[in-house]
């Protein structure tokens, strides 16, 4: 009996990988990097409230994959074949958000898990767009950002938007999408920078 147990398990993980193994992978991963000039060492101190904690944004389910998505038409989503983020791209958008922030301005740049140091100002949002769209053939990067003081004294809000052509393949999506999303992080940099 307890033989019998022992192949039955086995029959199941043997099906459970084949079920994984059957999809399949592009050869590469998409990733955002920083487009802005990285300086060779960075070096600050921030006053009480000037330091910047920046979330991870909401994010709509379509964009809740690794996959990229293409917007069809105003009810129909497809994804791009063989191109796939490395990461949630909530999570790319947080990374490249921090980063561009960091190197373009002086502002003390910390991760939600640091908040505790210095509450400061603390920048979260929305990042309601992040594909391409077939009708208008751009990707969009559309982030919907709010900027609050410690303790929500003040809060101010602003969207920002980038649009680049692309046709559709992972080609050309993939480098389009990393264009825009600088765009909008530098932007959004020079708000939160000030």
């Amino acid at each position: 009996m307890m033989r019998h147990h022992r192949l039955i398990l086995v029959a199941l993980s043997a099906l459970s990988l084949a079920s994984c193994m059957g999809k399949k992978i592009p050869p590469t991963l998409l990733t955002l990097t920083s487009e802005a000039p990285a300086p060779a060492t960075i070096s600050r101190i921030a006053a009480p409230g000037e330091a910047i904690t920046i979330d991870v944004p909401v994010i709509p389910k379509e964009l809740s994959s690794t996959r990229v998505p293409a917007l069809v038409g105003p009810t129909a989503v497809a994804y791009i074949k063989d191109l796939q983020w490395v990461d949630a791209p909530d999570k790319l958008f947080q990374d490249l958000l921090q980063e561009t922030t960091l190197r373009t301005t002086n502002r003390v740049v910390l991760d939600p898990r640091q908040a505790s140091l210095d509450p400061g100002l603390k920048l979260s949002g929305n990042l309601t767009r992040f594909g391409y769209d077939t009708a208008e053939g751009v990707v969009i990067v559309r982030y919907d950002g709010a900027l609050a003081t410690a303790g929500g004294t003040r809060v101010e809000t602003r969207r920002f938007e980038a649009k680049i052509p692309a046709d559709g393949t992972a080609r050309t999506v993939g480098p389009a999408l990393n264009q825009a999303a600088n765009q909008v992080a530098n932007e959004v940099a020079q708000w939160i920078g000030r």
